[in-house]
């Protein structure tokens, strides 16, 4: 087994996440993370019989996911006033 060199600089050192707290930052449940490690969305490693998801990648994977302003106008369509509705009011 290989010894962790204790005098790497903070920055150097990853943040490994278990799959349960992978899937609670997420959002998500652990069925659905599984599904994404599956599909090749996010980067996984077998360390023994345990799964770990780097935090960077995680965190890559949120910033992926992030809407562009103007893309999802689609979803809130304006409405245009009905006229059968007025015009049966005024009666």
């Amino acid at each position: 087994m290989a010894m962790i060199d204790e005098e790497q600089p903070e920055q150097a050192q990853i943040e490994w996440l278990g799959t349960t707290a992978a899937a609670k930052r997420l959002g998500i449940t652990t069925r659905t993370l599984y599904r994404f490690i599956d599909e090749g969305y996010i980067a996984a490693y077998r360390m023994g019989r345990v799964i770990r998801v780097k935090g960077e990648d995680v965190d890559a994977y949120i910033e992926s996911c992030r809407i562009e302003p103007g893309t999802i106008s689609h979803l809130y369509p304006e409405v245009a006033p009905r006229a059968a509705e007025s015009a049966s009011a005024d009666d």
